[in-house]
């Protein structure tokens, strides 16, 4: 048997301005012309399936039409009415499978209406530093709000109760605010240092305190805020990553989990300094695991193989960002499932069994292959992390919390929305929405108390 080669893990493997050419905008925005023209294809359906389609409701005849006549001031107003964070949801939404996936140019002619482009040109014009602000906020009332988790769901959250006059305590475990957003994205779709300026444009509308290295784990801790707020909002996401499974998972060097590896990624001031595998093996299919895929190749990585355990339909990533991943070089392989980590004290390859459905949709091993790796990252999802939540009186099924449709927990007082919730598809557009659904139930609730 051949001996495995010595694991190679280096950062520096481009030259210096490689990385920046790399890392930059992979969707570079509209030019004003290209927005008009874009804008002027569109049919303004009066019954828009595309306006359905959006989780948070956006008009979206309305904010092109507006594009079209040149007003994109009126035009990020209607985005950012219905989602406060549309701007970002502009650069990582899967509109393909949301909006565009039901615009009438794409179901009648095959070429629907690049509604997440333009939508990005509108918002990007009043982000500006020197733009006029768009909101105001309400006259103060009094009540206060702890929002914990400083995700697109607590960010949205957040912002229309602040919005609404109420002042918000913005409470969050990292060193700054985003989430996801900040942390859980590939740096191509967020380029510019975007989600700060978005959490910028958001605080601006005043009333909003923000405090990091908060971390809810135990039930004194939500006690002590219902005691100080008049109502609680946890936006916790799901910080916990799921393992393998296998032997030396925890002992073998060069295994890492991918959300990890992109928050690494997206706080390294300079690239060129990230050790990356000369082998990378990314074992998921989903889109943290293309962002982890697709960025290892970008950082220098010869060879990078993204292995799932079932076939290309099954996978959470879209078909547009499978095909990202491919046309970055990074090979896709299906109807693997990983058995061992192979090497003594840095990982050197793993091995999957081989399973392709039988005539009978049964899934049986026929064979075992090794892949070599000298970096492997696990993208196989995440949970909430391991807390008394029972213990704090909230209900939990599925290892996510439990609420209505307007957020409420079973502890009254308590709303909760976004990835740590049962229900959804993980997606920044859904959590925007229940972020906003939970504020204005909270609004309800704290008006009916004046």
């Amino acid at each position: 048997m051949t001996e495995s080669p010595t694991p190679d893990v280096q950062a520096g493997r481009l030259p210096a301005e490689a990385y920046a050419e790399r890392f930059g905008d992979a969707c570079p925005p509209l030019t004003p012309g290209q927005a008009v023209i874009e804008a002027e294809r569109c049919l303004y359906c009066y019954d828009a399936p595309c306006q359905t389609a959006c989780p948070t409701g956006i008009n979206v005849p309305q904010f092109i039409r507006r594009i079209a006549d040149g007003n994109l001031r009126g035009a990020a107003r209607t985005i950012l009415e219905a989602n406060p964070l549309g701007g970002m949801c502009a650069r990582v939404c899967p509109t393909e499978e949301l909006c565009e996936a039901v615009c009438v140019r794409q179901t009648h002619q095959g070429k629907a209406i690049e509604i997440g482009r333009l939508q990005r040109v509108a918002v990007d014009a009043v982000m500006r530093e020197d733009a006029a602000p768009l909101f105001e906020r309400a006259a103060p009332t009094g009540r206060r709000v702890a929002v914990v988790g400083a995700g697109p769901a607590g960010l949205a959250c957040a912002y229309t109760l602040a919005r609404q006059g109420h002042d918000v305590t913005l409470l969050d475990a990292h060193d700054k605010a985003g989430g996801l957003n900040e942390y859980g994205l590939a740096s191509y779709k967020t380029a510019g240092g975007y989600a700060q300026r978005e959490i910028a444009w958001l605080l601006s509308i005043g009333g909003i305190t923000v405090q990091t290295g908060y971390v809810l784990q135990d039930p004194a801790q939500l006690q002590a805020l219902q005691r100080t707020h008049d109502a609680v909002f946890l936006g916790i996401g799901l910080r916990g990553v799921r393992q393998l499974g296998l032997p030396k998972e925890a002992l073998l060097t060069g295994v890492h989990d991918a959300v990890a590896f992109i928050a690494a990624l997206r706080q390294c001031e300079d690239l060129s300094k990230l050790p990356v595998g000369r082998r990378v093996v990314v074992i998921g299919g989903g889109m943290t695991a293309v962002d982890a895929a697709v960025q290892a190749k970008l950082l220098g990585a010869e060879q990078v193989t993204m292995v799932y355990r079932r076939g290309p339909e099954a996978m959470s990533a879209s078909q547009v960002e499978q095909a990202w991943a491919q046309t970055h070089g990074v090979t896709l392989r299906h109807w693997m499932a990983p058995t061992a980590l192979l090497g003594d004290t840095h990982v050197t390859g793993v091995a999957f069994d081989v399973t392709p459905p039988g005539a009978d949709g049964q899934v049986l091993p026929t064979r075992t292959e090794v892949i070599e790796a000298d970096m492997v990252l696990k993208a196989i999802g995440q949970q909430l992390e391991p807390s008394p939540w029972t213990a704090c009186g909230l209900k939990v099924e599925g290892g996510r919390i439990l609420t209505d449709a307007a957020g409420r927990t079973a502890v009254p007082g308590v709303w909760a929305g976004g990835d740590c919730c049962a229900g959804g598809r993980d997606l920044t557009v859904e959590a925007v929405e229940a972020g906003k659904q939970a504020a204005a139930s909270i609004h309800a609730f704290l008006s009916s108390e004046f």
